[in-house]
């Protein structure tokens, strides 16, 4: 009987014992959970602390750095077009008023220029003999060169040469001398206010030897060319 009461003891008292004390493997386990579950909790925390946190002093800096350079740029894009927006404007102006740009068609001015050649000219009235101007005629622009001025007495022969007050004129830029389509009586005195012009290809110019063509008045005159700028293996002085 005492034994039957002893083993009933001892046997509650192992039942308490493993109700309150945990095996080595679970103890393991809790730690292990409660360790895992600090580390999340750790984590979340430096998550939310990166996102609400304030740009650093040098960040800061980098970005105002970055601001003022896209404005810069854009002031220096800015100030750049309006330079070659009036750059443009001045050189329309000047082109229009002083410089007058043209383009030759025709071959009355072969072989000195040619068709498609394009010059530049300035704006004048003052001539001198043998200079190669730009006039109108019959709402035409023309190119021809100016072989006598106001009160000159032109003659011309059979074989093409032309004599100016008595002396002969050398025209080394001829390729060909004829006398071509001329109505007119020689000697000639050129009218006042006017230029008396030829054009260099003379077998097929139409020009001042013509009677209806005549001398042209200075009024008409837009100008003297100067320089070829087209083609680039014709370019220069004229």
């Amino acid at each position: 009987m005492a034994d039957d009461e002893n083993k009933y003891i001892a046997d509650a008292v192992e039942e308490a014992e493993q109700n309150e004390i945990p095996s080595d493997a679970e103890a393991v386990n809790d730690t292990e959970s409660d360790e895992a579950a600090l580390e999340t909790a750790e984590l979340e925390e430096d998550s939310i602390a990166e996102e609400g946190a304030l740009p650093t002093s040098e960040q800061f800096e980098d970005e105002l750095i970055r601001v003022k350079y896209k404005l810069r740029y854009r002031k220096l894009l800015k100030n750049t077009i309006y330079s070659l927006l009036i750059v443009a404007a001045i050189s329309v102006l000047v082109a229009t008023l002083f410089l007058p740009v043209l383009e030759i068609y025709g071959n009355s001015m072969n072989p000195t220029l040619e068709s498609g050649d394009i010059v530049v000219s300035i704006k004048t009235t003052k001539l001198e003999r043998g200079d190669v101007c730009c006039m109108y005629y019959n709402n035409h622009l023309l190119v021809k060169r100016v072989i006598g001025l106001q009160g000159d007495v032109i003659e011309m022969d059979e074989d093409g040469n032309v004599f100016v007050n008595g002396e002969y004129v050398d025209e080394p830029y001829l390729s060909e001398k004829v006398l071509g389509d001329c109505d007119l009586e020689f000697p000639y005195t050129v009218p006042e206010q006017t230029i008396f012009v030829l054009g260099d290809n003379r077998p097929t110019a139409v020009d001042s030897r013509n009677e209806q063509f005549g001398s042209i008045s200075l009024e008409e005159v837009v100008g003297k060319i100067v320089f070829r700028v087209w083609p680039f293996a014709g370019f220069g002085a004229v």
